[in-house]
């Protein structure tokens, strides 16, 4: 069992979403030619995929960075994973690359058990290859979670070619985490750098909508799914779906429930540094099943964690958002 911070302690709270680079796929990159790769411009290295570019700073790979910023923003432990592109870009060479990533993190949680705890990636250009990895991730490596990519290389998950991974997954009683890949609008958002603000937050609503659509929560309903930066903007939305699928008849006939009701099997994280969209989605689904998260390193835990505070929420309810649900989630108890 995951020993956790003495209560005593002022570091209390999991950060259920945290990433870093792995230098050696970051030297993979730079040796491509076709997307994604990496550049350097004025002594900057960049990661790019079409239009979407970013810089990588020293710090994205630097582990010692991250525990600082853990123990100066009262994170007692991080669900660490990698940074994207995931394996699923790399063609042929996706099993190596799951591999070398999954390595990469693991290692870094046998060094700081206490700190981190490991999402693993997984090459779903090949299925079954995928299943053989998350066997040795879960069994070798002891993950905790999958990270899955809200699109993969432009497939969606919720594909049926995918669905042994939720199988899996809900056999083995780990979550799947879903994080935005390089976003299907990217063309549409690039310009004025809207990438990430707004392709991204496309990504989780058209993902996890895809999810509910295909009747995925019905055929595993045990199934723990995670949807980042509090589900994008699909709670706001969620009416409308909820009045073209049950009223219009605009939708799959096979759903056993309105879309909203789906949501209520799904866990948020609170990456999101507006306390409004925080309390609404409270509001909607209640304090069981919602995460505290950073994004660290693209977004600053202190962000999230003083949005948080601002709702002077009940210590009960702030206490599960901050660490309480992330213990059950990740069985941490």
């Amino acid at each position: 069992m995951t020993q956790m911070a003495p209560e005593s302690s002022p570091i209390r709270s999991i950060d259920c979403q945290s990433h870093l680079y792995c230098p050696e796929i970051l030297d993979r990159l730079e040796c491509r030619s076709d997307d994604p790769l990496v550049y350097r411009r004025d002594g900057d290295r960049y990661v790019k995929m079409g239009g979407w570019h970013r810089k990588v700073f020293p710090h994205h790979m630097d582990v010692a960075v991250k525990l600082a910023n853990m123990d100066a923003n009262g994170i007692a432990m991080t669900a660490l994973s990698i940074n994207d592109p995931g394996p699923e870009w790399f063609g042929s060479d996706g099993v190596a690359v799951a591999r070398v990533m999954n390595d990469f993190i693991a290692d870094i949680v046998r060094q700081h058990p206490h700190r981190f705890l490991g999402l693993c990636v997984l090459p779903l250009q090949d299925v079954t290859a995928s299943l053989i990895e998350l066997d040795r991730a879960v069994g070798e490596l002891a993950m905790k979670g999958i990270l899955l990519y809200t699109n993969l290389a432009g497939r969606f998950p919720d594909e049926p070619a995918f669905w042994p991974i939720f199988a899996k997954a809900e056999e083995l009683d780990i979550p799947i985490l879903l994080h935005p890949a390089k976003p299907v609008t990217t063309e549409l958002v690039k310009d004025y750098e809207m990438t990430s603000s707004l392709g991204n937050m496309f990504e989780d609503t058209i993902a996890l909508t895809r999810i509910i659509m295909s009747g995925l929560l019905d055929r595993h309903p045990r199934l723990k799914l995670v949807c980042p930066h509090l589900g994008g903007t699909l709670p706001y939305m969620i009416g409308r779906i909820d009045h073209q699928t049950q009223v219009l008849k605009r939708g799959p006939k096979y759903l056993t429930r309105k879309p909203s009701e789906y949501l209520k099997q799904v866990w948020f994280d609170i990456v999101s540094p507006a306390p409004l969209a925080m309390k609404y989605c409270l509001e909607m689904l209640g304090p069981d099943k919602l995460l505290f998260a950073s994004d660290h390193p693209w977004v600053e835990p202190d962000v999230i964690r003083d949005a948080l505070s601002s709702l002077q929420l009940p210590h009960e309810i702030e206490a599960k958002i901050l660490s309480g649900n992330a213990r059950r989630l990740f069985g941490l108890e």
